[in-house]
């Protein structure tokens, strides 16, 4: 059977619905950056996930072709994620989507190297006819953080986000978003198929310890 993070890795994908702490260690992901409405219609953040899944789905079927990743096995791609943050905001401002920055990424094993998704971005663009090349390799490490399950739609997030900061003050803890460490999203439901109050949705966020 392919390999499924999700399934592998429980504690970074199907947490409670109440706030816990953990540990996230270094990650490998594929990654667009970019700003704006992701809810535009035809808009860059649409255009930016395509161009994801396309050199996502080459990866993963890299394997049937001539091009060898050396220690590949069969894997399920894990779901989409994405890292926000609005510039000059103490709080995320949800009515302004506009003013969304976004880090779009979808996370791929470990013996997946710079220069393999390289390749998959030149041969996805070709394959699939599509501009890929804002697509980057990306490394990167989380450490501490508190995260959720959140059911519903993403803008009921707030009372959700309550219920982490709730917990970070009674446990010691201090939020630590900043110009590196930012509102981390996991989408686990195809909100093509499903209602939106039963989307789930993986919130985390960054912390420090408060006690000196």
């Amino acid at each position: 059977m392919a390999f499924d993070f999700k399934k592998e890795q429980r504690e970074f994908y199907l947490p409670k619905r109440k706030p816990e702490i953990i540990k996230v260690p270094k990650m490998s992901y594929i990654a667009v950056r970019g700003k704006g409405d992701p809810n535009e219609e035809g808009g860059v953040y649409q255009q930016a996930i395509g161009a994801l899944y396309a050199v996502a789905y080459t990866l993963k079927m890299s394997y049937k072709t001539d091009y060898k990743i050396k220690g590949f096995f069969e894997y399920v791609v894990p779901p989409l994620e994405g890292f926000w943050w609005q510039e000059h905001a103490e709080e995320i401002d949800y009515g302004n989507k506009r003013a969304f920055h976004w880090i779009s990424v979808i996370r791929i094993p470990d013996f997946i190297t710079k220069a393999d998704v390289n390749w998959a971005i030149e041969t996805a663009s070709k394959k699939k006819e599509t501009d890929c090349s804002q697509v980057e390799f990306l490394e990167l490490e989380e450490g501490l953080c508190v995260q959720i399950m959140h059911v519903g739609s993403f803008n009921n997030e707030p009372a959700t986000v309550a219920l982490m900061d709730e917990f970070l003050l009674k446990n010691g803890y201090e939020d630590d978003m900043n110009d590196t460490r930012f509102h981390h999203e996991i989408y686990l439901s195809d909100a093509r198929k499903i209602a939106p109050e039963k989307w789930k949705t993986v919130i985390r966020h960054p912390v420090r310890s408060g006690k000196q």
